[in-house]
C-alpha cells in the first residue's frame, strides 16, 4: 500500500511541473501542436503507412 502512495505521489508531483512549466511556456504547446498536425497532413498527402 506504501509503494502505490508512493507512485501517486510522483504521479500528483510530475503533473504539477507539467501544469506550471506549461503555464510558463503556454505558446510552446501551440508550436508542437501545429508541428504535430503538419507532420500528419504531409505523411498523409505522401501516402505513408502510420
Amino acid at each position: 500500500m506504501g509503494n502505490l502512495l508512493y507512485i501517486i505521489a510522483v504521479i500528483l508531483i510530475i503533473g504539477w511541473l507539467i501544469g506550471f512549466v506549461g503555464y510558463h511556456l503556454g505558446g510552446l504547446i501551440h508550436i508542437l501542436l501545429v508541428i504535430a498536425i503538419i507532420s500528419i497532413v504531409l505523411r498523409l498527402i505522401r501516402g505513408d503507412k502510420i
